[in-house]
């Protein structure tokens, strides 16, 4: 099976011999290495590279493990390298080498050298590598399947694939898995032995207790409002445990940094500002959500809106939550302070987008109580609402445009319809 990732192949073409390190990174099991050592090795042997202009070293597989060391890997690099044309270096599982950092920074100085690296620990996925190589590394970040990808190679119809991916997700090796037993299985046991495990270990984390709770809340609460010290009353009144809200706030930076959770925040979009706390949490993967709650609570508007959120994140919107303020006046001639809610603002450089996920709008009341917020916001850019039933695009007299999911996912440009 081969499933095309043309959009992050793209963008390596795009970054070939720029003079900076190719830094390859996404949650683990999401295609990182397919798409370095099968999608781009293909593409540079179609376009004329030579196979020995190829430098291609797996750190994971123990007949390398010599390599491991930093001097037998310079030592090797430089001898591979017989003329002045370009050599294509990458190294997959880069964490397993030691010192990594700093031979890294050695291969920079080969002028014929062009570097990629991928790896698979928290270690590596960490936001701290991107500080460490600031100025000299450049970072494709890779995704879980998008819808789009996924239907590509399933096999079936749209709406059967729909059921499978609100339910297990869009990472690679799901696709290849042929009963449900499988699939839990797989994303159940990943969670939990590698991707929690990496982080307790990095981490020096003592009390892993604690941070399955916080997982399994913040499992629990997509698409909801929430703040450490919420979770503190959260754990209090519910887990009857008493943890610190700094304790908290650390421990969901451990999961950021991990690419498994994303953070959403609140922006006053009539004030242009930023608000605090609280925000909202979404999951990197679906499945790997819901395999963490034992696939017990599967709420598909939940899960329908965590799933366009990565999708805009995929297509490489920045994704703040709206809020828009306005006052109201009681029969006592009191005025009070009120908030409507946009569940999106997606931007991408002067693009702007408003987006409700509605699951439905079967009657008059719930329309309108969705397309409220994006009425009362004012400006000109586009509003849009997504919703479950299949519809292909639609506009009111008003200008919103409503989309079925399915639509909205499987359309490259759907937001521009």
């Amino acid at each position: 099976m081969v499933i095309k990732r043309d959009d992050y192949l793209n963008k390596l073409i795009g970054k070939k011999k720029n003079g900076l390190i190719k830094i390859v990174t996404g949650v683990r099991r999401c295609g990182k290495t397919y798409l370095l050592l099968n999608l781009f090795h293909n593409y540079l042997l179609q376009n004329g590279v030579e196979e020995s202009h190829l430098i291609e070293i797996a750190l994971d597989d123990r007949g390398n493990k010599k390599l491991r060391d930093p001097d037998n890997m310079l030592e090797y690099v430089k001898e591979r390298i017989e003329d002045d044309q370009t050599y294509y270096i990458i190294l997959d599982e880069v964490q397993m080498l030691e010192e990594f950092e700093d031979v890294l920074n050695s291969l920079l100085h080969i002028h014929n050298a062009d570097i990629y690296v991928t790896g698979s620990n928290s270690r590596f996925l960490s936001t701290d590598v991107i500080t460490e190589f600031r100025g000299r590394g450049d970072e494709i970040r890779v995704h879980p399947l998008s819808f789009r990808e996924y239907t590509s190679v399933y096999e079936g119809t749209n709406d059967e694939a729909w059921d499978d991916f609100i339910s297990y997700g869009g990472l690679p090796l799901i696709l290849s898995l042929r009963t449900s037993e499988e699939k839990v299985q797989y994303l159940q046991t990943l969670f939990q032995k590698v991707y929690l495990s990496d982080i307790v270990d990095r981490h020096k984390i003592r009390n892993k207790d604690e941070l399955d709770e916080l997982v399994n809340v913040l499992s629990s609460a997509i698409g909801s409002l929430t703040s450490p010290s919420k979770l503190v009353r959260t754990f209090k009144s519910i887990k009857n445990k008493i943890i610190s809200d700094k304790t908290l706030s650390t421990y969901i930076g451990y999961l950021i940094d991990a690419f498994l959770i994303s953070k959403s925040v609140r922006y006053d979009i009539k004030g242009k500002k930023y608000i605090g706390s609280p925000a909202k949490y979404y999951f990197e993967d679906v499945g790997l959500r819901n395999a963490r709650l034992n696939f017990r609570q599967m709420e598909e508007n939940h899960i329908m809106e965590n799933i366009i959120y990565n999708e805009l994140r995929i297509r490489g919107f920045s994704v703040d939550v709206g809020i828009v303020e306005y006052y109201t006046t009681n029969k006592d001639k009191k005025r009070s302070k009120r908030q409507l809610e946009v569940d999106f603002i997606a931007a991408r450089g002067s693009q702007k987008y408003y987006i409700q996920s509605a699951f439905s709008m079967s009657n008059p009341n719930k329309k309108k109580q969705e397309e409220r917020p994006l009425l009362s916001i004012g400006d000109s850019f586009k509003k849009i609402v997504i919703v479950r039933e299949n519809i292909k695009e639609r506009r009111n007299e008003d200008g919103i445009m409503t989309i079925g999911i399915c639509n909205f996912l499987l359309e490259e440009d759907s937001l521009n319809f």
